[in-house]
């Protein structure tokens, strides 16, 4: 099952440059790195990032992280998957643009 973060494109960069994605600000806050499923990124989208430009969206295959990615609960019971470590770059699949739509809401592109 492929798993999906948005993020800024920046902090993206940086953290390939780095070698490890160690989170956004509110993955530091809460201890792990959230991620979506494909049903779930488009509602993590309009509520965390309505308005927001220059962000991409990581692909990774959720198998490939083994036990450090938790199923946990989350918005209205739904299971969320929640990395407790840093992202290796070698991990992401595919990373694409998210241009904002007429709505201000980031356009994810087909997922899979």
């Amino acid at each position: 099952m492929r798993i999906y973060k948005i993020l800024p494109a920046a902090e993206w960069r940086a953290a390939e440059a780095a070698g490890a994605f160690v989170g956004s600000a509110v993955d530091l806050a809460d201890g792990y790195i959230h991620f979506s499923t494909a049903a779930q990124a488009s509602e993590t989208a309009r509520r965390h990032f309505a308005g927001k430009d220059g962000l991409v969206v990581l692909e990774v295959e959720a198998d490939d992280l083994g036990g450090d990615l938790r199923w946990e609960p989350s918005r209205g019971g739904d299971h969320f998957p929640h990395l407790y470590r840093a992202l290796e770059p070698r991990h992401v699949r595919a990373v694409t643009t998210a241009p904002l739509g007429a709505d201000g809401v980031p356009q994810l592109g087909p997922l899979a």
